[in-house]
């Protein structure tokens, strides 16, 4: 006698009702994934609806020690399970984010933001269906392949820098907590610089590490920002560029949506 129980959709066959599914555009419309990748090719994928049980990942504070509670989460909406949430790039899981922040609390959101004009502080309304996509608006060096080229303007030596990934920012995350640890009286610097050495591949075809990590902190500055410059303008994902209207000098300013412990919290 088969132990295996009946599957069954509850939710349609009992309560007639189903978990809304939504389509997301990819900003990288899958051009720097591999052929084997399923994110290939990708323009678009489907996530369900957050429920109670996304809420419950919300709340594993076990995953939210590890910093993971965001893959987690999105793996979790995912329609296609053949899809790796660390693998993706982290504009492409930005527009994961949001569809499924929506999905769960609405497309309002309230947070705390300064104003650029007189330093004041002041909780602002934002529309989350706002936010533009920024498409992806350079080449890969190879067709598949998360790789890019730039000719710094001083040095003119030509740059390969790829765009971080969801495992590269955990990767970042756990060594900056490990720099507090070690010295927790002691603010860490460099931050440009450790940014830089994980999106730079290589330096006129030099890809050992210790070498380009050397060329990265003794660059020329204009070199430094050049690069950087135009790896923000490139990467592919959401444009989180909002306006606020200050309440205090009520000028009207542009500024970037603060991602608050409320974001996927908010209040009643």
């Amino acid at each position: 006698m088969s132990s295996n129980v009946p599957t069954q959709n509850v939710m349609q066959e009992t309560f007639n009702w189903e978990v809304p599914v939504e389509t997301v555009p990819i900003p990288s419309e899958g051009k720097v994934y591999p052929q084997n990748s399923a994110l290939y090719g990708k323009h678009m994928l489907e996530i369900k609806a957050m429920t109670a049980q996304e809420e419950d990942i919300l709340a594993s504070r076990a995953l939210i020690q590890q910093g993971t509670v965001i893959t987690h989460l999105i793996q979790s909406c995912l329609i296609d399970k053949s899809v790796n949430v660390r693998d993706m790039l982290l504009g492409d899981r930005n527009a994961l984010m949001i569809s499924v922040r929506i999905t769960g609390y609405g497309s309002s959101y309230s947070a705390e933001s300064t104003c650029p004009d007189c330093d004041e502080r002041s909780v602002q309304d934002y529309n989350l269906t706002e936010l533009e996509i920024k498409r992806l608006s350079i080449n890969p060096c190879r067709p598949g392949e998360n790789l890019f080229s730039f000719t710094l303007p001083v040095t003119k030596k030509k740059i390969e820098f790829k765009f971080l990934t969801g495992a590269d920012e955990e990767e970042r995350s756990l060594v900056m907590e490990r720099k507090k640890k070690m010295m927790p009286h002691m603010k860490v610097e460099g931050a440009v610089t450790a940014k830089l050495e994980q999106l730079v591949v290589s330096v006129d075809g030099v890809t050992e590490r210790n070498k380009v990590n050397s060329f990265v902190r003794n660059m020329p500055a204009r070199d430094s920002r050049s690069l950087r410059t135009h790896i923000q303008k490139s990467e592919p994902g959401i444009d989180m560029s909002v306006w606020m209207k200050c309440p205090h000098c009520s000028e009207s300013s542009q500024v970037s949506l603060p991602i608050g412990g409320n974001f996927f919290w908010p209040d009643e």
